[in-house]
């Protein structure tokens, strides 16, 4: 595993960051003329023309940070709100109630029994396609093991169900603020346009999960021994005694603020579709609702305030990763080489078919989230390349944003993903026995992922 180690996302970044400062002294300015399609300014593929380049020098690449955290301001500022907004739903305890409430219910329903993967699968990955629950999800793991052996699956069912149930949610978001909004913020598309596709999307690779999962626990059932984590399984049984808790149900006071939760999404979706809200609109309204959530919850001043900017805080890192990958289209921009870059990757995407072109797009973002498993900080750092070079293939940039969101998808295999190896240290299970256990599932979603982008490719979605 420490072979496997790579630097985090900072240091990542800013040696890409260093990379383009050098390679302005070497790639030849070149510039593409923009032309008006349906009301939208796109590159003109015919028209690549060489300019003299501007080299960025060290002063430059000092400087860039800083003037990506101003351009991204206004990203910057949403993200920190959202996060907020979170932390002070996530201390009322309603989100946390809910899930106890349903896992109590196994002991007393058959039909609970049978629907618990499903229901909490579909609970998680609404968390990651709406408000881009991802660590949030690691916590759920000290309770869903011990469930699962209780109902005679194993360590793997219990971590898959947050784990995988949160990570396709957020592969697949239809209103993620941290990819999607952020995304089609950078790509010049209307924020969380789409949303009918996308949520086509959403269901299959959910549904493909909790039928995978289904499967895979049936099997564990019948037979235990089959399980990759058997002998595991046996340690933790004799630790733990499950059903033993003090939680007394869910109280009036989360119910009216799990309604208000539900209450913004839909404010939300409905702002977007039939008013135009963009990014300043709808951080607003997640203010709002922090604020309604805070005092239905009776949070006091000081409370309030220290889970909203605990809330921020914690995305301060995804905040300064955004200003640093924003820094590099800043100092490739300066240098007059963004539209040599473009140029020089055509070949690589183009295609006889935008199916095609979408597909390697697909596998580009794949490659890329091997390296930086941000998902807004991938967002800004190829969503400025690969939008315009959407247009010169051929392939729309909605259905580019789709390549990027799909690459998401192989994080819960990768072993240098912080989530993966936070989650399974937690469960203590060993990375090669999930990463042999998540083969299968990971060509389902490699397959989804190819079958998914060609209606988007064919409808020319935008």
């Amino acid at each position: 595993m420490r072979k496997l180690r790579l630097p985090n996302t900072f240091v990542l970044l800013f040696a890409i960051l260093a990379m383009i400062a050098v390679s302005t002294w070497l790639v030849p300015g070149g510039k593409y003329e923009m032309q008006i399609v349906g009301g939208k300014s796109v590159v003109d593929p015919a028209t690549f023309h060489y300019i003299a380049s501007n080299p960025q020098g060290l002063v430059a690449l000092m400087m860039a940070p800083i003037k990506g955290f101003v351009e991204a301001a206004e990203i910057i500022g949403f993200i920190l709100i959202v996060g907020g907004a979170f932390a002070v739903l996530a201390a009322t305890e309603a989100v946390e109630s809910m899930i106890k409430t349903i896992a109590r219910a196994h002991t007393r329903s058959a039909f609970v029994r049978a629907a618990l993967i499903p229901l909490f699968v579909t609970l998680f990955s609404l968390g990651g396609a709406t408000f881009g629950m991802s660590e949030e999800a690691i916590p759920f793991v000290l309770i869903f093991v011990p469930l699962a052996l209780a109902l005679g699956y194993d360590s793997i069912t219990g971590v898959s169900i947050p784990f995988l149930g949160s990570q396709v949610g957020f592969g697949a978001a239809f209103l993620n603020p941290f990819n999607v909004g952020i995304a089609q913020k950078i790509a010049g598309v209307q924020p969380f346009s789409g949303i009918g596709y996308r949520l086509i999307c959403w269901a299959i690779a959910t549904l493909a999960t909790v039928l995978f999962l289904m499967w895979y626990a049936a099997r564990v059932k019948a037979d235990p021994t089959r399980s990759p984590t058997f002998a595991l399984d046996q340690e933790l049984r004799a630790a733990h005694k499950p059903g033993e808790t003090a939680f007394t149900g869910m109280t009036r006071t989360h119910i009216a603020i799990l309604s208000i939760f539900a209450g913004s999404l839909i404010g939300m979706v409905f702002g977007v579709v039939h008013g135009g809200w963009g990014v300043a609109e709808i951080a607003a309204l997640f203010l709002s609702m922090a604020i309604v959530i805070g005092l239905v919850g009776r949070l006091d001043a000081d409370r309030f305030v220290f889970a909203f900017s605990s809330g921020a805080k914690d995305l301060v890192n995804t905040a300064l990763v955004i200003a640093l990958a924003r820094g590099t289209v800043i100092l490739a921009r300066d240098a007059h080489i963004i539209d040599t870059m473009l140029h020089s990757l055509l070949p690589l995407v183009q295609s006889s078919s935008p199916i095609f072109a979408a597909w390697k797009m697909y596998g580009i973002q794949s490659v890329i989230n091997f390296f930086i498993h941000s998902g807004t900080g991938q967002a800004a750092l190829t969503m400025p390349i690969m939008a315009p070079l959407a247009d010169l293939v051929g392939v729309t940039r909605q259905t580019a944003i789709l390549a990027y969101q799909f690459s998401e998808f192989s994080t819960p295999m990768l072993p240098t993903s912080g989530i993966t190896i936070g989650v399974l240290a937690l469960a203590r299970i060993p990375w090669a026995t999930w990463a042999k256990w998540m083969i299968p599932l990971q060509l389902i979603y490699v397959v989804l992922s190819l079958a998914m982008l060609v209606p988007a490719c064919l409808m020319h979605w935008q």
